[in-house]
């Protein structure tokens, strides 16, 4: 059954994929993330993470990401982000997607995965950066775990002091480990092919 999912989503992304071009034909697209705090260029890895690769940039190519916050940082953890806009509100988002994490990659320092809620699939357009070993994150024989999809090449001190600003409880929302001077992601590209 989990098969049969996959493959009727990964080719309903397929035709989107081709609609928007994100590049299907690319088997490790990059992104720019370009931040209050510096730019970062991340490769994807569509080998292993096909559905993941192509959710990811179906928001990037829609413009979801742009001027959105960087809203949870736990240092030595994780920089997550792409839900919120400024004003503290959420992004509309498209169907849940199916969890990839046994894809072989692992939640190890500056890879970038997909956020999720206790469903293991419920991930949508949030991310996060691991900005630590994070191999607690990765499925096990009694659990899934976060699907990761690509990895940092470019701005890694970017992301290691995103990770260490001040942060509090947001007042509005309820939030844990919110920046107090807002990280704002400015504009994600997909970059052309190499």
């Amino acid at each position: 059954m989990r098969i049969w999912l996959g493959a009727l989503l990964l080719l309903a992304f397929s035709g989107l994929a081709q609609a928007l071009d994100i590049q299907s034909d690319t088997i490790y697209p990059k992104v720019k993330l370009e931040t209050t705090m510096g730019n970062i260029v991340v490769e994807l890895d569509r080998k292993r993470a096909p559905i993941t690769v192509d959710n990811f940039l179906t928001y990037v190519v829609k413009g979801h990401y742009d001027n959105t916050l960087f809203h949870r940082i736990i240092p030595g953890f994780v920089v997550q982000g792409g839900g919120l806009n400024p004003k503290l509100e959420e992004k509309p988002y498209g169907k849940p997607i199916v969890n990839e994490s046994g894809n072989g990659l692992s939640n190890g320092l500056g890879t970038i995965a997909m956020a999720r809620e206790d469903d293991p699939h419920s991930a949508t357009a949030q991310f996060y950066f691991n900005v630590g070993d994070n191999k607690r994150l990765d499925p096990s024989k009694r659990r899934w775990g976060y699907a990761v999809f690509g990895e940092v090449t470019e701005g890694m001190e970017v992301l290691e002091a995103m990770a260490e600003v001040e942060t509090q409880i947001n007042t509005k929302l309820g939030w844990p480990d919110f920046p107090v001077q807002p990280i704002i992601l400015k504009k994600a590209t997909l970059l052309p092919r190499q």
